[in-house]
């Protein structure tokens, strides 16, 4: 039954969302056996122990497990439990994945976030080239300063790193706005209850500005598990360098292409390709006869480097750059070229020849904010102008690619309206959403380049969506295949708000007998908000009086007591009012450990769909909950640790709100 799935078989809910039903039984099942063989079981029997489970004993020898269990973990003879033999198989897991054939082309956690996990092994190179980030960034922190700058050749990074505060205040850097500040908790000595709250607040917002953080939790970040956090942090800094290479910031890009339907697909691009094109765009000004595909073998030898910084800045160039023979001394030159334009950064010539792809991208990210070379258009550009309903369209079109890449998927999105058209993301979300209920016989795996099989997988999405119930009137695989905003948006709203509700279906109903509806989410609420004696109440979810916040701090206050800080909270009368409460809202649900995608905007302007969301994700939180503490007054202090952990699943949209909360 689903109650001992969530409720029994495991508490922590960040694993419940790692495994479907079946598997935590059968993974139990394993568990007990090897705990009955022994009396107990430490990490240290794990190795020999685990070679019949799938892919962990497949793939890797005993050996290869005790080896990886001696560099993760500090004493073996710690006695396991369920959930830490689940970690520990996750773990593992992925680390076999990084061996097999996966592994070479995945190995790059800057260009391939999804993966970034995987390696369970740190560059020196990139740790040094990310601590000099920060040292830049954040050295003049008024926090942070006391420990900044960090020595690169030390371990100091993770140890500054396991309060939260860093990846916190660097997440704002990468993304302003991200993270409401006054959420972060910032005492010079942090109890473990708040240490682990920061931890929820930066996993959840890092999954919210689009890193992955499948197989991540706060406590990798107290125990200062070297190679996730760096996965990380990798994947904010990335964000960061790359956040220039869209038209709207830097319209300039326009300079790349010709007619619309170029910019069109310019801007469907991920920025690394974007990138790439920025760089071959100049490279074809030279005699340079080549075209760089990739950050890594392609610019191994600095050719490249050479007469891009030739073209770039002339005036540095050094002509004995081109006529050496050996790449290292080129590189050498090449960094020397960079270093008088200021753009000396994030690798050193080793680097180059090595290849390394992380911290080639990062270096070429940074000449093109530098100095990109491009003109500045002689009139606006007429396709960048949007409209009210577009920027809510684009809004939208990034909870919802930011929500797919939360739930684990194979396939990384970088535009939901070009990816998900070939079907597969699809049917891997459906999959994710509601296990078993893809038939994978019949789906047809990308590459394709018949458009009739990309009409078969989304005519299977379609057939699914109307399965869960959807409302799917006259629509088509084949609307999916040519892209119909509208309708790619509808679809994946109600994927989502079915999301939710099944979580909530499983947490409670199950003792209710009966399904979840928007009107029971909307009564909940009310609910809860009058126990503290409140007299505020939510109308339905477009209820208007909603964009000063007031109701939703009321809210997380009543679930949570001791998060809310009402001498921080105003009274939302101005719009910069409003924009302070709404900033505070979503930071402190995810603090608690909501995983949520909305922006103030979506508050102040009372989002239906959005508004659904935050209400639906505080209650699914607070349901996971021991029934203990689910009590209208105190909180219990850090021993419920993991209990915050944050969430892949906990989020949703609706289609149908309108009419059943109205």
């Amino acid at each position: 039954m689903a109650s001992s799935y969530f409720g029994v078989l495991v508490s922590d809910p960040w694993l419940q969302n790692q495994f479907t039903q079946v598997e935590l039984r059968s993974l139990k099942s394993h568990f007990l056996t090897m705990r009955r063989e022994s009396g107990s079981l430490t990490l240290g029997d794990l190795p020999s122990k685990m070679s019949k489970l799938k892919n962990v004993g497949e793939n890797l020898t005993e050996e290869e497990r005790t080896a990886f269990l001696h560099d993760s973990y500090q004493n073996l003879g710690d006695e396991v439990d369920f959930e830490l033999f689940l970690r520990v198989y996750l773990n593992l897991q992925a680390h076999a994945t990084s061996r097999m054939g996966k592994g070479a082309k995945n190995s790059s956690a800057f260009l391939k976030s999804p993966t970034s996990t995987l390696l369970h092994t740190i560059s020196e190179s990139e740790k040094a080239s990310y601590v000099g980030h920060i040292n830049n960034y954040l050295g003049e922190d008024n926090f942070l300063k006391k420990f900044l700058p960090i020595d690169p050749s030390t371990n100091d990074l993770f140890e500054v790193a396991k309060d939260g505060v860093l990846i916190c205040k660097l997440i704002n850097v990468a993304v302003p706005g991200t993270i409401d500040e006054r959420a972060i908790n910032t005492k010079t000595v942090l109890n473990p209850w708040e240490r682990n709250e920061n931890h929820t607040l930066c996993l959840n917002s890092a999954k919210a500005i689009g890193c992955t953080v499948v197989n991540i939790g706060t406590q990798d970040f107290i125990e200062g598990r070297r190679h996730l956090v760096l996965g990380v942090i990798s994947q904010i800094i990335k964000i960061q360098l790359l956040a220039d290479l869209d038209l709207k910031k830097t319209p300039q890009l326009v300079e790349l292409v010709g007619d619309n339907q170029d910019v069109e697909e310019l801007m469907s691009l991920p920025p690394e390709k974007i990138l790439l094109r920025w760089m071959n765009f100049h490279l074809k000004k030279t005699e340079y006869k080549k075209t760089v595909t990739n950050f890594s073998s392609d610019v191994k030898d600095g050719e490249a480097y050479s007469y891009l910084l030739n073209v770039l800045a002339p005036e540095h160039s050094n002509p004995s750059t081109l006529v050496v023979k050996d790449p290292l001394k080129r590189a050498n030159l090449v960094l020397e070229h960079a270093d008088r334009m200021g753009c000396k950064r994030y690798l050193t010539a080793k680097d180059i020849v090595e290849g390394s792809p992380n911290l080639n991208l990062a270096f070429v990210a940074h000449i093109f904010q530098h100095r990109n070379g491009l003109s500045t258009p002689e009139k606006p550009v007429s396709f960048l102008e949007i409209s009210p309903d577009e920027a809510q369209i684009t809004r939208e079109e990034s909870a919802f690619r930011f929500w797919i890449n939360s739930l684990g998927v194979a396939s990384y999105i970088n535009n939901v309206f070009e990816d998900v058209r070939n079907g597969w993301v699809l049917l891997e979300a459906l999959d994710k959403v509601s296990p078993g209920i893809v038939n994978w016989k019949i789906a047809n795996k990308p590459p394709i380049k018949m458009p009739f099989r990309k009409v078969e997988n989304c005519n299977q999405v379609v057939k699914i969506g109307k399965q869960l119930k959807f409302s799917l009137v006259n629509v088509a695989g084949n609307d999916i295949v040519q892209g119909n905003k509208k309708l790619i948006l509808a679809y994946l709203w109600q994927l989502m708000r079915f999301n939710i509700l099944q979580l909530l279906k499983y947490l409670r109903s199950y003792s209710l007998g009966k399904e979840f509806t928007d009107a029971d989410i909307l009564d909940w609420a009310n609910t809860k908000v009058r126990s503290t004696g409140s007299q505020s109440c939510m109308k339905s979810f477009k209820d208007k009086s909603l964009s000063d916040g007031i109701f939703f701090l009321e809210l997380l206050s009543a679930v949570q007591p001791r998060v809310v800080n009402w001498r921080l909270v105003t009274k939302g009368q101005t719009e910069e009012e409003k924009q302070m409460n709404a900033t505070y809202i979503i930071s402190i649900a995810r603090k608690i450990g909501c995983s949520i995608f909305l922006l103030p905007e979506d508050i102040m302007e009372v989002n239906q769909k959005m508004i659904l969301t935050l209400t639906a994700s505080i209650m699914y939180w607070f349901f996971k909950q021991p029934m203990d503490e689910q009590r209208p007054c105190g909180s219990s202090d850090s021993e419920n640790g993991n209990q915050l952990e944050t969430s892949s699943n906990s989020t949703t949209y609706d289609t149908e709100s309108e009419s059943s909360t109205d």
